[in-house]
Parts: structure tokens; C-alpha cells; sequence
């Protein structure tokens, strides 16, 4: 288990860093108001607009960082933080959130593919802990139970995997919508581009933690298999 406890510990540092720098960035980006005096809701209204998305609900959930794109439910979800604020923060979330938007109004592979792992995902996620530590028990008695909790891990693996292109395209069409349709300043463009940078990177470590986490255990599955 040692191994899974280096990776653990790495992983939860650098998470902690950029966090760290997410939350930064957020924090003073939040300071600075927008020149055109729009909220996160009216940015996100005005984009969806843009991209001929006429059927899409802007709404206001609780909570800090929960804002998120329900395509069940068509609904752009702002947090009260972002949805009533009027500053570079608020616009980079509401924008990104719109990406996602857009994404499935074009039917965009990868977050279609996402879709369709969601109930997967969510089976797993709630089985794998405790197979993977009777697997790990059991390894020289059973070691098909390891070999059930791996692939159950592999699920969440790939769920993670897949996101990447799914954040940084939904980021990258926000971006390009902000500079084209010049909503924001030249300033407030950077401000939110360091801002979406920083939250891409959230996803990104997420990945590669992961995938890391699970060539441990087949590595462990394979060596005493031998």
C-alpha cells in the first residue's frame, strides 16, 4: 500500500497548489468590476443568445463552486456568487458554463461520451473503496476481487480522462466568445483567461492522479499474479 500512499500524498499536494492558486486568481479577479456592468446571469444569457441557444435556463443555485451545466435539464447553473456578481471571475465562470452549453447544442463527441459514463461512474464511485481494500486483503486468496475493484477504478479513470477535452474546449469557446463579441476588455480578457487556466489545471491533475493511482493497482494485481 505503500505505493498508493506516495501517489495519494503527491497528488494531494499539488492539488492543494493549484487549488491554492484557483482560488487566488478567483479571489482577485472577484475584485475587479466589469466595465460594462453585466452580472455573471447576463453574460451567460448573452452568450447562449449569440450561439442561437434559445431553449437553455440561466438559474442561481446555492452553495460556493457549484456552478455547472445540467444538459438533463438544459440549464446553465450559476452559484449566487457568480450569478448576481458583475466582475471578471463571475464573467470567466458564467462564459465556461455556456461552453458546455454550446458543446451540447453541437453535439460535441466528448461530452456526449461523458453523458453516457455518468451512470457508470456512479455505480462505481460508490462500490470501488471497498473493493479495492478487500481486494488489497485478500490478494493472495482472492485476487479477483482486486481485479473487479481495477476495473471499477478504470471507470472513474477514464470518466476523468474524458473530461479534459470536455473543461478545456468548454474554456476555450468561452474564451473566444469574449474576445469576438467584445464583452469584456482587453484586461478583463486576460483576467479571465488566467482564471479559466488555473481551474483547467483542477481537472488536469485530477487525471493524471488518477491514472497513476490505477497503474499502481494493476501493477500490484500482476506482481502477485507472479
Amino acid at each position: 500500500m505503500g505505493g498508493a500512499y506516495l501517489i495519494g500524498f503527491l497528488v494531494m499536494a499539488v492539488s492543494w497548489s493549484v487549488g491554492n492558486q484557483l482560488r487566488s486568481r478567483f479571489a482577485k479577479y472577484a475584485k475587479t468590476p466589469l466595465s460594462n456592468g453585466l452580472s455573471g446571469k447576463e453574460i451567460a444569457e448573452k452568450m447562449l443568445r449569440d450561439n442561437g441557444i434559445s431553449d437553455v435556463r440561466v438559474i442561481s443555485v446555492p452553495g460556493q463552486l457549484t456552478d455547472h451545466y445540467n444538459p438533463a435539464t438544459k440549464t446553465v447553473n450559476l452559484s449566487q456568487a457568480v450569478y448576481s456578481e458583475h466582475n471578471a471571475a463571475a464573467a470567466a465562470v458564467a462564459a465556461h458554463e455556456c461552453g458546455h452549453a454550446v458543446q451540447h447544442a453541437t453535439a460535441y463527441t466528448w461530452l456526449e461520451m461523458r453523458s453516457k459514463l455518468v451512470p457508470v461512474v456512479s455505480v462505481a464511485s460508490n462500490m470501488m473503496q471497498w473493493v479495492l481494500l478487500g481486494g488489497i486483503l485478500l490478494i493472495n486468496t482472492f485476487p479477483q476481487l482486486l481485479l473487479i475493484g481495477i476495473i471499477l477504478f478504470a471507470a472513474t479513470t477514464l470518466f476523468s480522462v474524458v473530461t479534459l477535452p470536455v473543461e478545456y474546449d468548454a474554456s476555450n469557446r468561452a474564451l473566444a466568445w469574449m474576445k469576438s463579441s467584445g464583452v469584456v476588455t482587453q484586461g478583463e480578457l486576460a483576467m479571465s483567461t488566467d482564471a479559466l487556466k488555473w481551474a483547467a489545471r483542477t481537472y488536469l491533475v485530477a487525471a493524471i492522479g488518477s491514472i497513476g493511482t490505477l497503474l499502481y493497482y494493476v501493477m500490484t494485481y500482476m506482481g502477485r499474479r507472479n
